[in-house]
């Protein structure tokens, strides 16, 4: 069996028994499909492609899509599913396995993890004061009769669609005001942090514990959260595509957000956002897949697997954009405006259009406890396979301190704790500004790159694509198609270092709402963020350099051999067989 020493199967029967049941295995192919699928199907699908589609040409958008697609998104889905596979390791002990030079990779995936956990979840506390407030006589967004509504709010629902109207000067909708005066109460800007809102603050809360209570036992809970967690979010979309097919103006919408306008194609930033769209949906680059894989058997057809999944990931961004859309083309009928007035991405859609959608139709706040509902649980899904991921690569770097008794339950509980007392600035009245600093460098567009070309050169060539390939073999049976090694040798990075190359030459400031200009410190603290993560591969290069012996190039040697080859990793994990087997009962402690 090829490279056995990159994985747990070198160790004797019993030890081999014990570790994978200390460690934990899927209950069923069922929760590793559920488990993956909710990992890798959440608010990008619903909020960003259907936008994305609408502005870069419709139809047209598709074929860009589809080529980053092909050239970096399944390879790289595959190379991470099938390392977890391989090795039965998560995010960090994967590489020391296959390149132990490259082990930083792992950390600065898992601190990106972390930093998502921290702002992604903050959106979850958002749907959860939406929900709680949809359980009401009147929807609070729906009138002008609230407390926080300034003077100038007007309810758009009470317009004619068949009069001509403008909106009266420095007017904003009702729906508008709720979500910034109730939900955010947004300040003037990051210098004024303001108070915190206690209210988000117990939503936050709430999102924290139901996250803790999905991870807790590890994949036992994990697998069985994803059986509701992964299957409602899909019923209430084929709900919500049903209800917006048969409303009056639904083609009217689906003609916008697909008809093909070929010309956009010449605009490179069609492409940027058809491969950085991929990156977003597909959570590569963030060692969950890898954690998610390695809970597989050693025999699965993880091969098989990540295509399925993959047309689940490309099928729901299709279908949530027709859900989407026809209620749009409603809206745009009903209040007599053009579609580009009410089509919106991110936030805005979820919190601001949608909510007015609602409105529009007759039970809303029916239709306002599915939506928000279906939300929350796409939001669920991320945020607890995160957390999960971090906790399988931290168990795996230090399995006999995590793994015994309680520990790994209280170091979640830290890790929540410390998440959620963070996540209290973002829910203060600044916080969005903060939020978006987070979203913009944590998971931005060249952090991901820059770990992708990573990813495919390490494996395409210091640990070597044919190597891989047969370790892919050994396991289903058979060898993928060819065209997937070369994506990783060729065009995975060649594809990443120009999109990262035009990203760095087109970059621009942030900014808020396209207005709002963030003080320069603000920035620094950003590119803080970005950085501390990828400092983590040149660190951890100096650190893995620094303890072995030879002069340079010897060192690299060295470094840069897998488990199976090299002599200083073998020992020690020659030595934890050994202990494995003392404490299953062996007697001569022999291999």
């Amino acid at each position: 069996m090829a490279d056995s020493l990159c994985r747990l199967d070198h160790l004797p029967p019993k030890a081999t028994s014990q570790a994978v049941d200390q460690r934990g295995k899927w209950g069923s192919k069922k929760e590793f499909i559920l488990s993956a699928a909710g990992a890798i199907i959440g608010l990008g699908n619903v909020w960003r492609f259907p936008y994305l589609c609408y502005k870069n040409g419709g139809g047209a958008f598709l074929i860009p899509y589809i080529l980053f697609l092909g050239a970096c998104g399944i390879p790289l889905f595959i190379l991470e599913i099938s390392l977890g596979q391989y090795t039965s390791q998560g995010g960090i002990m994967c590489w020391r396995k296959i390149c132990p030079l490259f082990e930083g990779m792992g950390y600065a995936s898992q601190l990106i993890v972390f930093y998502g956990c921290i702002s992604y979840i903050v959106i979850l506390a958002w749907a959860f004061l939406y929900l709680f407030s949809s359980f009401s006589g009147e929807l609070p967004w729906a009138t002008c009769n609230n407390t926080w509504n300034s003077g100038s709010c007007v309810v758009l629902n009470n317009f004619n669609a068949t009069v001509n109207w403008t909106l009266p000067v420095n007017a904003s909708s009702s729906v508008s005001e709720f979500w910034q005066r109730r939900v955010l109460n947004i300040s003037t800007g990051i210098e004024v942090l303001g108070n915190i809102q206690w209210e988000l603050s117990l939503c936050l809360l709430l999102a924290w514990i139901i996250c803790y209570f999905c991870v807790w036992k590890g994949v036992r809970s994990t697998g069985k959260a994803a059986y509701v967690t992964a299957t409602f979010p899909f019923i209430m979309l084929t709900v919500l595509f049903i209800r917006g097919m048969t409303l009056p103006g639904a083609f009217h919408g689906i003609k916008y957000y697909l008809y093909p306008n070929p010309d956009r194609l010449a605009d490179p930033q069609v492409w940027i956002d058809a491969g950085t769209q991929i990156f977003y949906s597909y959570a590569i680059c963030l060692g969950c897949l890898t954690t998610l894989g390695s809970y597989n058997k050693y025999n699965n057809n993880c091969y098989r697997d990540c295509f399925c999944l993959c047309l689940l990931n490309s099928g729901t961004s299709i279908i949530s954009g027709f859900a989407i859309f026809s209620v749009l083309g409603y809206m745009s009928q009903k209040q007599g405006v053009n579609i580009s007035l009410v089509a919106d991405s991110g936030p805005g859609l979820v919190f601001i259009v949608y909510p007015q959608a609602v409105t529009l139709l007759p039970w809303p706040q029916v239709w306002s406890v599915c939506f928000f509902t279906m939300i929350i649980l796409l939001g669920i899904d991320g945020q607890f396979i995160g957390l999960e991921s971090i906790m399988t690569s931290l168990s795996d770097v230090y399995p006999s301190q995590i793994r015994k008794g309680f520990r790994r339950e209280l170091l979640l509980m830290l890790i929540c704790a410390s998440g959620y007392v963070f996540g209290l600035l973002l829910v203060c009245q600044g916080g969005a500004y903060i939020l978006q600093i987070f979203d913009h460098y944590v998971c931005s567009g060249p952090t991901l790159l820059l770990l992708a070309i990573f990813q495919s050169v390490v494996i395409g060539w210091i640990y070597g694509a044919d190597r891989f390939y047969d370790n892919i073999k050994d396991m289903i049976g058979y060898k993928p198609l060819a065209l997937i090694k070369y994506c990783w040798l060729y065009g995975t990075p060649l594809i990443c270092s120009g999109t990262l190359l035009f990203l760095l030459l087109r970059y621009t400031p942030l900014r808020f709402n396209n207005s709002y200009v963030y003080p320069w410190w603000a920035y620094c603290f950003g590119w803080f963020l970005a950085m501390s993560s990828l400092m983590m591969i040149p660190v951890t290069m100096v650190w893995k350099l620094a303890h072995v012996k030879g002069n340079l190039w010897q060192r690299l040697k060295m470094s840069s051999k897998p488990a199976c080859d090299n002599p200083v990793v073998t020992k020690e994990m020659t030595s934890m067989s050994t202990s494995l087997h003392f404490l299953e009962g062996g007697q001569d402690g022999k291999l």
